[in-house]
C-alpha cells in the first residue's frame, strides 16, 4: 500500500498544480469578471433598448443555475460540435478539453457569483450614493470608490466558498477528458486495481487544498476587516 501512495502521489500532486489549480483559477477569474459585469447591468435601472441585455443576462444567471455543471461540461464540449450552421459554422464548434472547461466554469461561476456581488452592492446603504454625489463624484467614481471597497466585505466569504467550491468541481472535468487530479486517480486504479486507495489518496488531496484556501480565505477576512476600520 504505501509503495502504491509513493508511486501514486507524484502524479496526482503534479495534476494538481499543473491542471486542477489553474482550471479553478482562470475559471474564477474570467467568472468573477463576468460575475461583475452580470451584476451591474441587473442593477442598473435603464430602460429602453437596454432591457433587452438585461432580459438576456437574466436568462443566462437562470440557466446557469437551473442546470447541473456536469451537463454543462458536456454540452459545451460534446454537445456544440453538432451545432452546425450552413456558411457559418460547417462544422460546429469544437473545443479542446481545457478550454471547454475553463468557458464552461467560467460561466457557471459567473452566474451563481453574480448574485452574491448583486446582493453585497445592494446591501450598501442608500445613504453612501447620496453622499458621493453631494460631493459632485459621478456615479462610476462612487461605484469603484465608495459601493465596490464595502460590499467587498460582504461578498468575500461567500466568494471564497464559490472558489474552494469551485476547486472541488474540477473533479468533474475529467468527464470530458482533462487530466486534472480525480482523471489521473482514475487511470491509476485502473492499472493497479486499488481503486478504493486511489480515491481516498485524492479525496484527502483536495482536502489539503480546500483546507489551505480555508485559511487563506480566514486571514483575507481579518486583513480586509481591518483595512476597513482603519480607513
Amino acid at each position: 500500500m504505501w509503495e502504491i501512495i509513493r508511486t501514486s502521489l507524484p502524479q496526482l500532486l503534479a495534476a494538481g498544480f499543473k491542471y486542477t489549480i489553474p482550471l479553478a483559477l482562470i475559471s474564477f477569474f474570467f467568472g468573477l469578471i463576468i460575475a461583475l459585469v452580470t451584476a451591474l447591468i441587473r442593477l442598473s435601472h435603464q430602460r429602453g433598448p437596454f432591457m433587452i441585455l438585461k432580459w438576456f443576462v437574466q436568462f443566462y444567471v437562470w440557466l446557469f443555475r437551473s442546470t447541473p455543471l456536469l451537463v454543462q461540461l458536456f454540452i459545451v464540449f460534446f454537445g456544440l460540435p453538432y451545432l452546425r450552421i450552413r456558411g457559418i459554422l460547417p462544422h460546429g464548434i469544437k473545443l479542446e478539453p481545457f478550454t471547454a472547461g475553463i468557458i464552461t466554469f467560467s460561466l457557471n461561476t459567473g452566474a451563481y457569483a453574480s448574485e452574491t456581488i448583486r446582493a453585497a452592492i445592494s446591501s450598501v446603504d442608500r445613504g453612501q450614493w447620496e453622499a458621493g454625489a453631494a460631493i459632485g463624484m459621478p456615479r462610476l467614481q462612487i461605484l469603484w470608490r465608495i459601493i465596490i471597497p464595502q460590499a467587498l466585505r460582504v461578498a468575500l466569504p461567500p466568494l471564497s466558498n464559490s472558489f474552494i467550491s469551485l476547486v472541488k468541481d474540477t473533479s468533474l472535468a475529467a468527464s470530458i477528458t482533462i487530466m486534472e487530479m480525480f482523471e489521473v486517480s482514475q487511470q491509476i486504479a485502473a492499472a493497479n486495481y486499488q481503486p478504493l486507495l486511489m480515491y481516498t489518496l485524492v479525496a484527502l488531496i483536495y482536502a489539503v487544498f480546500t483546507t489551505v484556501l480555508s485559511v487563506l480565505q480566514h486571514y483575507l477576512e481579518k486583513r480586509l476587516g481591518s483595512q476597513l476600520e482603519i480607513s
